[in-house]
């Protein structure tokens, strides 16, 4: 074990204010992307149990998660639902969603043998870890991330555990010892959290925690059906805007047909003047796996109406599949606890000698 790092608590204070500022930005220089060649080091993310995912989750995440079992030798993936729990939940539905979301798992193609795949509300040391961390981290730090101040006006005044969830975020990285952790541009901040708390406990206790390094998805977002312009999303109140990746196919086609394009026949990728057509265009691109240009080629000759049948019949056979194995895997509750039991057993395995450095280091043994 490396000896701990002596130092004053005014110097101690001093540097936890430099790397708690708001202003400074990690990503410039730590947090290079896809820059370095896979096949080593742990990944780790996570997802909130709040339905089953949608088109715009598996094209931009889950695929990728999928991927990244194969170039990496170590990869955990969470249901969190801890974070859930920052919205109110009802208890019932909350247990058939973190159900629900293990079948969408396996179903896109997670496979326990090569992923651990765990409920994080399971492994206590997640929360013993955010408090930890949490001492660690300013206000001002929190206040300026981009989701509280979203999230906060939306309902007024946040709860405290709101507040926070990013500092839990960082815990569930830095409790394996993370190398890297596939995220969106959204969250790219809230990676730069775990980075400065991994150097401020490493500054003050002695190396433990690498920094871990962000793995951008190069999907492009697939935007809302009927608002091009935002997300896709779970929590949109127009179910005609979202696609969830257990629609009937009746479903899906009746979606795409009542898609906002625009008054244009020709299909052409054009994000800015044209986003509602762009985004059909990114979504045939995505689930066929060719390229936007290869989309616009295969569109040549049709109108938007015809396009939209062929998006429809490409998404229809993505998702297929997918949706077949999610109802068989739904109807066998054992079997999906059973993963996740294991799953948790193989993930505290990994987490409880950590805390218990951690625990030291910090003086509680």
């Amino acid at each position: 074990m490396a000896p701990p790092v002596r130092t004053s608590l005014r110097h101690v204070f001093r540097f936890i204010q430099k790397f708690n500022s708001p202003k400074r930005s990690l990503c410039a220089g730590a947090c290079p992307e896809n820059k370095e060649p896979s096949g080593s080091g742990r990944v780790f993310s996570g997802i909130q149990p709040t339905g089953v995912p949608h088109l715009g989750n598996y094209l931009g995440a889950l695929e990728n998660w999928v991927a990244l079992q194969n170039q990496y030798p170590s990869v955990l993936y969470s249901i969190v639902d801890l974070h859930s729990i920052t919205q109110p939940q009802d208890p019932t539905q909350l247990r058939s969603n973190i159900l629900d979301m293990a079948a969408s798992l396996l179903a896109c193609g997670i496979d326990p043998a090569r992923a651990i795949l765990f409920q994080q509300s399971k492994v206590s040391e997640h929360a013993e870890l955010s408090w930890i961390l949490g001492c660690l981290t300013s206000m001002p730090r929190l206040r300026h991330l981009p989701q509280w101040k979203m999230k906060s006006k939306q309902k007024n005044e946040g709860s405290v555990g709101l507040y926070t969830y990013p500092v839990l975020q960082a815990a569930d990285i830095l409790l394996y010892k993370s190398t890297h952790v596939p995220v969106g541009e959204d969250q790219v901040q809230h990676l730069e959290l775990a980075q400065d708390l991994a150097r401020i406990f490493n500054h003050h206790h002695g190396d433990l925690f690498p920094e871990p390094r962000a793995l951008l998805s190069s999907t492009r977002k697939v935007k809302s059906l009927r608002d091009p312009s935002a997300k896709m999303s779970k929590s949109d109140p127009q179910t005609m805007a979202t696609i969830t990746i257990t629609d009937s196919p009746d479903d899906i086609a009746f979606k795409f047909r009542r898609a906002v394009t625009d008054f244009t026949s020709e299909v052409t990728f054009d994000p800015e003047t044209r986003p509602g057509v762009s985004n059909l265009v990114t979504i045939h691109a995505a689930v066929a796996m060719i390229s936007v240009e290869e989309a616009v080629s295969q569109a040549r000759g049709l109108d938007t109406g015809a396009y939209k049948k062929l998006v429809t019949e490409a998404v229809i056979q993505r998702l297929t599949p997918i949706r077949e194995e999610i109802e068989r895997l739904r109807s066998d509750q054992a079997h999906l606890e059973a993963v996740l039991a294991q799953g948790n057993r193989r993930a505290r395995e990994l987490a409880a000698p950590v805390l218990r450095e951690v625990q030291q280091r910090v003086g509680f043994c």
